[in-house]
């Protein structure tokens, strides 16, 4: 049923659900499991993007992509870890069709009203957007 599945991760705590999902799911299937870490372009503050603030980031992404690695690993599963910069949403269905993705695993917070408004929600764009199907699930509160 599939045979790639993809893991985007931004490297909190409250992803831990997500990544039971995306490894139990690639586990039972046989799938290999695509894990992503997006750093993040800040549009509304380019001059906050310096190199340092860039580096710190990265390294929040290699050390989530090391822990999710370590649990595939006990569990049988095979990884294939990137790190990419961009919007999240695009930087995630860029990197799906790129891999051949066969779905999409992702956490949401379960935010509405105003909080989702100004903030938005990349796994809500990737939902609306996907031509794969995509699996939520409702972080840990």
């Amino acid at each position: 049923m599939y045979d790639r599945i993809l893991l985007p991760t931004d490297g909190s705590d409250a992803t831990n659900r997500a990544v039971e999902q995306a490894v139990g799911l690639a586990r039972e299937t046989g799938a290999e499991l695509h894990v992503l870490f997006v750093v993040e372009d800040i549009p509304y503050a380019p001059e906050m993007m310096d190199d340092t603030v860039e580096k710190q980031l990265r390294e929040i992404g290699e050390e989530a992509l090391e822990k999710i690695r370590e649990r595939a690993d006990e569990a049988g599963v095979e990884v294939v870890a990137d790190i990419r910069e961009g919007a999240p949403h695009t930087a995630i269905l860029e990197y799906a069709d790129e891999a051949g993705v066969d779905a999409i695993v992702m956490g949401t917070h379960g935010r509405s009203g105003l909080d989702r408004y100004l903030l938005g929600s990349v796994t809500e764009r990737v939902v609306r957007t996907a031509e794969i199907p995509v699996l939520t699930v409702r972080m840990e509160e």
